[in-house]
């Protein structure tokens, strides 16, 4: 065999015997840093608590109708004075209403001309003003909106929108929650621990996720999207999910 050859055969050898060596020893210090990871176990955990709502926002808007401006402007505060009226006798003075600019628009409708098309004409003028009461006083404002039906049955234009029953001191009642809510997480973790046959170490990583004002009667789900806020009902559920990851050791 010609020396060149042999002489080229020897140092192919060696090169293939150096790449593998080389291949041999990455391999095991990736190996030995996969090995050496720390592991660790995420889980949520989930607080509730029942609250009540402590005030009330009750929207009102006054309306009128005329055919020109200034006797628009005279009905809508005719109609707000009776309004006034029936508000003080349920102990709502104007200490507790928040009222909007009046306002005076006018009334666009749609007729049929002598063709048949419909066009948009004007008919007078429509008057309107929001008058908002806010209260902490629960039991008066629901009795005047269980009869403001008897009052608009008198002939006075006003529409009530529902109740918004809110809740004042959401920041005492989450950090309450946040703290029950990762002893929650804590014990989850260590359940999974237990049957896992491993130990919980220190806490890696921890997010709130949602925190919801639900009323006591809805089905909470844990993995339920966040910022519901129920404002039709007195009596709710404050409740709070965190995320939280753990360390977990052999």
């Amino acid at each position: 065999m010609d020396k060149s050859i042999s002489r080229g055969l020897v140092a192919f050898g060696v090169l293939m015997a150096l790449g593998m060596s080389l291949a041999a020893f990455i391999l095991g210090v990736q190996t030995k840093h996969i090995g050496s990871a720390k592991q660790s176990i995420t889980v949520k955990g989930v607080a509730e608590q029942p609250v009540k709502a402590t005030k009330a926002e009750w929207q009102l808007v006054v309306r009128s109708n005329r055919e020109t401006p200034q006797a628009t402007l005279d009905a809508l505060r005719e109609e707000r004075a009776a309004l006034d009226d029936y508000l003080e006798a349920y102990g709502f003075n104007a200490a507790t209403l928040y009222q909007s600019a009046e306002s005076i628009e006018p009334n666009m409708v749609y007729e049929s001309n002598a063709s048949g098309r419909s066009i948009e004409v004007q008919r007078g003028y429509n008057g309107r003003q929001l008058l908002s009461v806010r209260t902490e006083d629960l039991e008066k404002v629901v009795a005047a909106r269980s009869k403001i039906v008897e009052f608009k049955a008198k002939g006075h234009s006003v529409d009530g929108d529902d109740l918004d029953f809110l809740v004042g001191n959401l920041d005492e009642i989450k950090l309450s929650l946040i703290g029950a809510a990762t002893k929650n997480a804590k014990a989850r973790a260590l359940e999974f621990a237990k049957n896992g046959d491993v130990s919980v170490g220190v806490m890696r990583a921890a997010s709130q996720g949602t925190f919801d004002i639900l009323s006591a009667n809805s089905k909470s789900e844990e993995d339920a999207y966040g910022g519901n806020y129920d404002t039709s009902s007195i009596d709710k559920i404050a409740r709070v999910v965190v995320t939280i990851e753990y360390e977990i050791e052999k």
